[in-house]
């Protein structure tokens, strides 16, 4: 796959996932977290399986062969980190919220070192730095002693516990190279709608009761459901966990944005930090050296 493709597709994941913040707020002041769960995926599943079918022809018989990883996977990546994040919203921002996911890369970068032995360059630690320094130019408009003075509630630990799964779900999906990517997250999305149905059930189905919801509910189904968790797993498989794990400041960026379209002001400040979070981000995806596990491995995608 091309250099391009793959920046592309982390740039929309995460353009996506921005959106995901921003909807979830207001969603989950009408569903519970559990059902906004539920709900998305349950209409991610009817699109995920045409694709998979139609363009990359698996042999499902292959794909569910290795129905206990993508067990793991439905767990991690489709009902925990999802069900926390939302959780997350009923207590805390879309921005704080897209605070403490700031450190999720280098939370990645640390486990990919601990448990993939992937090696970092400097040029890719200083990538890092610069996008992290954007990320928080972006949250606190250039007043980054405000950093230290943030009281995080409920809502930022539940955050923080979220990208802990989300970091663990990156990792582990590494080791499923050898399963087409869409095939294998459709795969876990049908493990993880069976998982909740049982709790889904036992609280009562619950609908949207207003028209926003309805609207978020289905944004959420396709786009931060089938298309970033897609383009991710892809790309993951392409370049590894730890360098398209910096693209998630991006969410961060993005998420800024939506709130000036939505008539929050930004500074110039918050400008100049986006500009660097992408600085940033390219220089942690050059010059990178590849891991263990990538030379031996080719030819194959993620989940």
């Amino acid at each position: 796959m091309k250099k391009y493709h793959v920046l592309m597709f982390l740039i929309l994941a995460n353009l996506f996932w921005a959106g995901n913040y921003m909807f979830g707020k207001y969603v989950v002041e009408d569903m519970s977290p559990l059902q906004m769960t539920f709900s998305r995926w349950l209409i991610a599943v009817f699109l995920m399986f045409p694709l998979a079918h139609f363009i990359e022809r698996p042999n499902w018989k292959l794909v569910w062969r290795e129905w206990k990883i993508l067990v793991v996977m439905a767990v991690l990546g489709i009902i925990g980190y999802n069900f926390l994040l939302y959780e997350a919203l009923r207590f805390t921002t879309p921005m704080n919220a897209s605070l403490v996911n700031s450190i999720n890369p280098a939370l990645i970068v640390l486990f990919a070192f601990l448990f993939l032995k992937e090696k970092i360059s400097r040029t890719n630690i200083i990538g890092l730095a610069v996008s992290l320094l954007g990320v928080i130019l972006v949250l606190t408009r250039g007043q980054i002693q405000k950093l230290l003075e943030t009281n995080y509630n409920l809502g930022d630990l539940l955050m923080l516990a979220a990208i802990l799964v989300w970091t663990v779900y990156s990792i582990v999906g590494r080791r499923t190279k050898h399963i087409p990517p869409i095939s294998a997250t459709a795969v876990s999305v049908v493990f993880a709608l069976i998982l909740l149905l049982p709790f889904i059930l036992a609280s009562g189905i619950q609908l949207p009761s207003q028209k926003e919801s309805l609207i978020g509910i289905i944004y959420m189904g396709i786009f931060p459901s089938v298309g970033s968790f897609i383009f991710w797993n892809i790309s993951v498989r392409e370049i590894g966990p730890s360098k398209a794990g910096v693209y998630l400041n991006l969410i961060t960026v993005f998420t800024a944005i939506f709130s000036l379209v939505m008539g929050q002001s930004i500074t110039a400040v918050q400008i100049i930090g986006g500009i660097l979070v992408f600085t940033g981000v390219y220089l942690t995806s050059q010059g990178r050296k590849k891991n263990a596990i990538a030379q031996h491995e080719t030819g194959a995608s993620h989940n």
